[in-house]
């Protein structure tokens, strides 16, 4: 059964049977979901003022739901805005286009570089919206997140269970994550370590920067080198930690930022890469497994065809390199 609303409740207010699809999910980000539209200042209001209410009891914002609640949720008022548009078809087809498995609890897409992984900061249509409006009548969750420009393995979970099971794996730390990346310059090792705390920051516009700082978080990161390029190395980027713009930051730290990184790379080889047609982050996420309730999930996508079209490109542009076997 999934949550509904009883249509016995006083005008205005909303009783609200939990369904098991919100088993275990905070009330301040059910509430998001429930009350689409609301800013979050608003909800946290709400929830402060004990107008929301569990079982008859005040909720705090990190109240759990079980299966069975009834949650009580007071009349809002919000501004009317213009009807909103669905996204347009193309969109919701490059991403049911990019599903490469899919059970009971998981639904897993290679991502497309450009697609957001959700709506925000300027983005009216993430992968998880434009998934949603492919499947109305399903329930989706975004259980991880890949930056816009980033391409490759995403996980959704379609069960509440694959959604906190696959979170408490991610929070333990036993989740492989591999990447394909192109480092600009030489690094001297074809295999080494970075270990380096990053601390996040929000500027005044919104934007998330990352940088290394010694009070900011334990942020590990494995490099191994795949192939040589001319003036750039292909790299497997293997994270130890999940932090914001790791492999990226981490890249930069050692002198060898990613090829196409606007944010945090150099801004002469960017302008090279350019001429020669990459047009993008040179980062894709390769590969992802895990385990949850005693099963085994790994999932893998190849490097997408602009990204192997750039490299073919770039082995012309000088003597080959040694090639350690492309992947």
């Amino acid at each position: 059964m999934q949550t509904v609303t009883s249509p016995d409740a006083p005008q205005g207010v909303r009783q609200v049977q939990v369904g098991p699809e919100r088993d275990g999910q905070r009330i301040d980000n059910a509430l998001m979901t429930l009350l689409k539209g609301v800013p979050k200042s608003m909800i946290y209001r709400l929830l402060r003022t004990g107008q929301v209410r569990v079982n008859g009891k005040r909720a705090k914002p990190d109240t759990r739901l079980a299966e069975g609640d009834t949650l009580r949720i007071p009349p809002v008022r919000v501004a009317e805005r213009p009807v909103e548009q669905g996204p347009p078809e193309h969109l919701v087809t490059s991403v049911t286009d990019a599903v490469i498995f899919e059970d009971k609890h998981f639904l897993v897409i290679d991502k497309p570089a450009g697609v957001a992984s959700h709506g925000g900061s300027g983005v009216s249509f993430g992968a998880i919206e434009l998934l949603r409006a492919a499947r109305p009548q399903e329930h989706l969750e975004l259980v991880h997140r890949l930056d816009r420009d980033t391409s490759g393995v995403l996980v959704f979970a379609k069960t509440r269970a694959g959604l906190t099971g696959l979170q408490a794996e991610i929070r333990a730390n036993t989740v492989t994550k591999q990447y394909l990346c192109l480092m600009t310059g030489h690094p001297d090792k074809a295999k080494f370590d970075v270990n380096a705390p990053l601390l996040k920051s929000v500027l005044q516009g919104g934007e998330r920067m990352v940088r290394v700082a010694e009070n900011g978080k334990p942020s590990l990161t494995f490099f191994r080198e795949m192939e040589q390029y001319p003036g750039a190395r292909l790299m497997q980027a293997t994270l130890g930690t999940g932090r914001t713009h790791q492999i990226r930051v981490h890249a930069q730290h050692v002198g060898h930022a990613l090829a196409g990184d606007i944010k945090y790379g150099d801004r002469e080889a960017n302008k090279r890469f350019k001429e020669w047609g990459l047009n993008r982050l040179f980062l894709h996420a390769a590969h992802m497994s895990f385990e949850v309730d005693g099963r085994a999930y790994a999932f893998s996508a190849p490097l997408p065809d602009d990204l192997k079209h750039f490299l073919d490109v770039l082995s012309t542009k000088g003597p080959k390199g040694r090639i350690r076997g492309r992947h």
